[in-house]
């Protein structure tokens, strides 16, 4: 392995902490990779590495190389990106909601993928706050504003939510006109990832969101279950308007409360504050502001912000 090869795995190594990991992430034999940090700490004259049979983490001197080594790469892999003909290239791991992007993004999917043919995805799936530089994972979407983590927060849009119910469910117990008439209603509670509480409902009345908790007998974590027991007619539900919209047109929910709509769910990319940019990286948000702008009722054009502290807001899994 080359030099830069190295300072590649080394600093995958220190991210990912663990050799396995990282000459997976790299396409490489463990015993390669086991072989050029010897080697490496060998010339430097320096450990640069604890090893335990189950962890792997730097030492000091290993800290400040891996600083030095990520920013030699950013460098590089930046002025490399700067000429026009220079097509990204390369493996991009991200994380997404699996039902927003199913539903979202993967139908466009074949337009990103024409335009940049050199690069690979790699798609995880979940809906908690990830450790983007320990899970060796480049970009996060997520719904909801998340809370300081030391990322950058790139707004991709905002999805139009909606109230929903079963016609069975508002047979029994009426459909009300306005917030004011959901006395002896209930809900189906969806318990945050962020906070661990359930969700209140919420309804936008001149301008103001009203938030309502009303009682259920069950809670879930997961959207898509929260949607089946709603078509069941265990209670009212809430959850950005795509989830709808086939039972929608198909009758199996009707909407509640369309006047009083809940506020929209924020989407964003995150991606680690501490690294420059990649080539990759920036074309695939720049692709999913455009996605998410075609959203029907798409709101807010996205921004590129520090993530900082505050609330960690609709934190669902859609």
């Amino acid at each position: 392995m080359d030099k830069l090869e190295v300072m590649r795995l080394l600093t995958r190594i220190v991210e990912r902490r663990s050799f396995s990991a990282a000459a997976g992430d790299l396409a490489v034999p463990r015993s390669t990779a086991t072989e050029a940090i010897k080697q490496l700490e060998a010339r430097l004259g320096v450990r640069l590495l604890d090893r335990t049979t189950r962890h792997v983490s730097p030492t000091l001197d290993g800290e400040a190389y891996y600083r030095r080594c990520v920013a030699i790469l950013a460098e590089i892999e930046d002025a490399e990106g700067g000429f026009a003909d220079r097509q990204p290239r390369g493996v991009l791991r991200i994380d997404v909601h699996g039902n927003m992007f199913r539903q979202l993004v993967l139908p466009r999917l074949p337009e990103f993928l024409t335009c940049y043919p050199e690069i690979g995805l790699r798609i995880g799936e979940g809906d908690r706050l990830v450790d983007l530089v320990r899970e060796g994972v480049d970009c996060v979407v997520r719904a909801g504003l998340p809370a300081g983590n030391g990322m950058i927060a790139r707004r991709l849009g905002e999805l139009p939510e909606a109230t929903a119910a079963s016609p069975g469910y508002l047979a029994r117990h009426g459909t009300p006109r306005s917030p004011d008439e959901l006395a002896g209603h209930q809900m189906i509670g969806f318990l945050s990832s962020a906070s661990g509480e359930v969700l209140p409902l919420e309804f936008t009345r001149d301008g103001q969101v009203q938030e309502v908790r009303l009682p259920g007998r069950l809670t879930v974590t997961g959207s898509d279950t929260s949607a089946a027991l709603a078509r069941l007619g265990y209670g009212l539900v809430q959850a950005p308007r795509y989830r709808f919209e086939a039972d929608f047109r198909s009758g199996t929910l009707l909407e509640v409360l369309p006047d009083f709509p809940p506020s929209p769910t924020p989407v964003s990319a995150l991606y680690p504050q501490s690294r420059q940019l990649s080539p990759r990286v920036r074309v695939f948000v720049d692709w999913l502001v455009q996605v998410f702008r075609s959203v029907p009722q798409q709101m807010a054009r996205g921004t590129a912000t520090a993530a900082t502290g505050g609330a960690d807001q609709k934190a669902k899994s859609y």
